[in-house]
């Protein structure tokens, strides 16, 4: 074993009266790491004590907890010098960066390399915190000369677990499971974790994919930390299938056309040194393949956006438990992959360390070329929405993720029109926003905003296409002149209204629907509009809630102001239900919403655990309304009547094609329930008597059996469609629709496209020209026409709302959250 290596590793496992100042985890936890699992809290009190014996190397600081409760941490370690002037550091790393608010010169000579190391951000790959421990200590022992020297030059950020809900949640049912001693038969219980997982965080959503989108409570406090710091190189620890080696940089194409030739350079200086200690220790290794830099909210792709170098590092170890025997007939154990992680850890800090002053300059400069403009072919984003609620999400996004934004003053111009696809004048909606690619944060601005992403290679590891102006829903255009851009205006206020007679609410923004949604909750009867209606001389379009005294509570008044007065909506007085122009309030085409309806989820085993978190947030957190889990295997004993609607997301519904579960569904829609059926639950009933149908996929079988063995990869590309934009016609007369125009851009990730229903309503349909922009495959592309997605269908005295994608899509797909509320309140009988 290489020198540096085996004193690397000593140091880390003895007990020497030396390093007695600082506890190993070993002496702290009573066990050699990887000889047992350790839980979150212990990792932290490990850390603790090492910042309680070197506070003049170490500081903890707390920056928030989980869903659960846990605590979310870092650890910045360094030498003593380098913590004396620690916010010096950070302030002046901001100023390399263009980001501090003061005018002070940036220094680059004496300034160290900031290194962020993340660990565990996938609860089940658990190996990395247990190599956290280890790396700590090394960094802290004061025997270790070789990290003292490094960290001369670096200021090391650890992250200990990204993600502590999902790994207890994995290390309390592995230890439940486990003998006295580990089985290492891969068919033995302990390596069969039970749905969820541990991999995601407490709602079942995948940390590693929402960095950018920042739908997650984890995410959001971390980020927040992360732009304070803005690092030179941040890691990303993660573990693959058991049977794989090892995988770190460089990573594999497809990269973004925005990464600079440095961030690849370095990419491969490192995996050179890794390589080197890896060889050292006949370690297996790749580089190069499946884990590109492209999609932009991963743990190496938004550090890259945002100026760093950004890398994943994958050890084979998911499923592995304490020790599993791997397809080469070698036993992996626990002690094995937390040691590889612990030595790319130490050989990432030491490369950072000797090109420190590199490192630097390239960091300013990567920033240097974004305030002035060299980023891209757009020199300007500029969008425009009638509904302020709207443009309001999309200031979120850019505000979370450090874009600057204001408005024009000349609204004279032209540019690329991403609804259309032209070169068209630009024409305001009532409300704009315009974003400079002349920022700081020109890359990531572009990477989020611009309306075609450059794919060099197919085989890409995630979706290829998440243009705001598509995912929000808000018309876009995309302007090659640098234009002008002001302070942003604030937001108009909400006045409360006043009326002894009833209240109307427009309906043109999901905050409608929160709107809604509280009122319902809240006890109020709500009616709805299908039809526009001219009240007072203003005009009012589908969908519109109307909130009367009739029938309501001494309190709806106040409780209707509460609600829009939260979600930022102007409702109107009305003092009569006689209109100007269109039906009255007595008219058959004004509808009443049930009354607080119940809602469950089909969720547990045979659901998509990440589909079902999905629709799960979405209830909870997002709409905030209430919602009842059903676990989908206990189908068959449950009394639906309880419910009013019932979400079956995403998933392998083994029960859902047979005639007795078809039949049971059927009698609960029968009776007046509603079932909304999400993306492949809507390819189960379409297997039973539903009354929707599958359409079949035109194929060359005789092509496709002349296919080469080497070229399977390239054959399976032309029929995959990994995640790419579609605009779907929509039937916005349908209250499935209300609040969209007559169009709608979906996420398409599979090639399920449906025949026109004969006996229902096609609310949402592909027609030939659908594609807007991502890889779908040659031969995949030509069916994702002339079909149905989106349908509603009366069955007895209820109904069932089909809708073929996923709306709420990693929950940042933020146009698709209207179109699920108004399959729960407004869609159907």
């Amino acid at each position: 074993m290489n020198k540096l290596l085996l004193g690397l590793l000593s140091i880390s496992m003895a007990v020497t009266c030396m390093a007695q100042s600082v506890p190993s985890p070993e002496q702290f936890l009573g066990y050699k790491v990887g000889t047992r699992f350790t839980r979150h809290h212990r990792i932290v009190d490990y850390v603790k004590s090492v910042a309680a014996a070197r506070p003049d190397m170490v500081k903890v600081e707390k920056y928030g907890e989980t869903n659960e409760g846990r605590e979310l941490m870092l650890a910045f370690v360094s030498s003593p010098e380098n913590m004396r002037q620690l916010e010096q550091i950070r302030q002046n790393n901001l100023r390399l960066a263009g980001m501090s608010k003061d005018k002070a010169a940036a220094q680059s000579d004496n300034a160290p390399a900031i290194v962020w190391l993340s660990y565990n951000v996938h609860g089940n790959e658990a190996s990395s915190s247990e190599a956290f421990l280890l790396t700590i200590h090394a960094l802290t022992d004061p025997n270790n000369t070789n990290t003292k020297e490094w960290l001369k030059n670096t200021v090391v950020v650890l992250d200990p677990c990204i993600n502590p809900d999902g790994r207890d949640r994995y290390i309390n049912w592995y230890n439940s499971v486990v003998g006295k001693q580990y089985n290492a038969d891969p068919s033995s219980r302990e390596h069969a974790e039970p749905w969820p997982g541990g991999r995601s965080n407490h709602y079942n959503f995948d940390l590693n994919r929402d960095w950018a989108w920042q739908t997650q409570v984890e995410t959001q406090q971390r980020i927040k930390k992360y732009h304070e710091w803005m690092p030179q190189v941040h890691v990303d620890y993660h573990e693959q299938g058991f049977n794989e080696p090892y995988y770190f940089a460089p990573a594999a194409e497809p990269m973004h056309e925005v990464i600079t030739p440095w961030q690849r350079e370095f990419q491969v200086m490192i995996g050179r040194n890794h390589a080197k200690y890896f060889d050292q220790n006949n370690w297996l290794f790749f580089t190069k393949e499946r884990f590109d830099l492209l999609y932009p909210s991963y743990g190496d792709t938004y550090p890259v956006y945002n100026g760093a170098i950004g890398m994943t590092y994958e050890q084979g170890g998911i499923r592995a438990g304490l020790g599993i025997l791997n397809e080469d007939n070698d036993t992996l154990t626990l002690v094995d992959r937390a040691a590889h992680h612990y030595t790319t850890g130490l050989s990432t800090i030491e490369i950072a360390s000797k090109n420190k002053s590199k490192l630097l300059a390239e960091f300013k400069q990567f920033f240097d070329d974004s305030k002035a403009g060299k980023i891209g072919e757009y020199k300007t984003y500029v969008f425009t929405a009638k509904d302020q609620n709207k443009m309001g999400a999309l200031k979120k996004l850019l505000s979370q993720n450090g874009i600057e934004f204001g408005e024009l003053s000349n609204k004279t111009f032209r540019g690329f029109n991403y609804f259309t696809g032209k070169d068209e004048a630009f024409v305001d909606e009532g409300n704009h926003i315009a974003v400079s690619a002349f920022q700081p944060r020109a890359v990531m601005a572009k990477v989020l905003l611009e309306p075609r992403t450059v794919v060099t290679d197919s085989n890409t590891y995630d979706i290829t296409a998440w243009a705001a102006s598509y995912a929000y829903g808000i018309k876009g255009y995309a302007v090659k002149e640098k234009l002008a851009v002001g302070d942003a205006s604030a937001t108009t206020t909400v006045s409360a209204v006043n009326s002894s007679y009833g209240a109307l609410i427009p309906y043109t923004s999901f905050n409608s629907a929160k709107v809604l949604a509280h009122l319902l909750k809240h006890g109020i009867k709500v009616r709805f509009v299908e039809k526009p209606f001219t009240y007072k001389n203003k005009n009012y379009d589908r969908g519109t809630l109307l909130v009367l005294k009739t029938s309501n509570t001494n309190q709806w008044l106040s409780v209707l102001n509460a609600a829009c007065q939260q979600f930022n909506v102007q409702a109107d007085a009305v003092e009569t239900g006689f209109m100007d122009k269109g039906q009255d309030f007595g008219s058959p085409d004004i509808k009443n919403i049930a009354a607080t309806p119940k809602v469950a989820m089909l969720t547990g085993e045979q659901s998509s655990s990440l589909a079902a978190g999905e629709v799960w947030h979405y209830f909870d957190k997002i709409l905030e309304y209430p919602i009842t889990l059903l676990n989908a295997v206990d189908l068959a004993r449950y009394n639906l009547k309880n419910y009013d609607v019932l979400v079956i997301p995403d998933g392998n519904y083994r029960g859902l094609g047979d005639k007795a579960t078809a039949d049971k569904l059927k009698d609960f829609v029968r009776g007046g329930g509603k079932i909304i059926a999400l993306e492949n639950a809507m390819a189960a009933m379409s297997r039973s008597d539903w009354g929707i149908k599958l359409k079949e996929p035109k194929s060359d079988k005789a092509e496709d059996s002349a296919i080469k063995y080497a070229d399977r990869e390239k054959a399976y590309i032309t029929n995959s469609i990994p995640g790419a934009i579609y605009k779907v016609d929509l039937d916005n007369t349908h209250p499935l629709a209300f609040g969209y125009p007559d169009f709608y851009y979906t996420l398409k990730q599979d090639g399920n496209v449906y025949e026109m229903m004969k006996d229902g309503w096609n609310v949402g349909t592909l027609k030939k020209d659908g594609y807007i922009t991502g890889f779908a495959g040659a031969k995949l592309k030509p069916n994702l026409t002339n079909g149905m997605l989106f349908g509603v269908q009366d069955f007895g005295a209820g109904t069932v709302v089909y809708i073929a994608e996923d709306p709420l899509f990693r929950n940042f797909w933020e146009n698709g959250h209207l179109l699920i509320a108004n399959a729960v309140f407004l869609a159907g009988k």
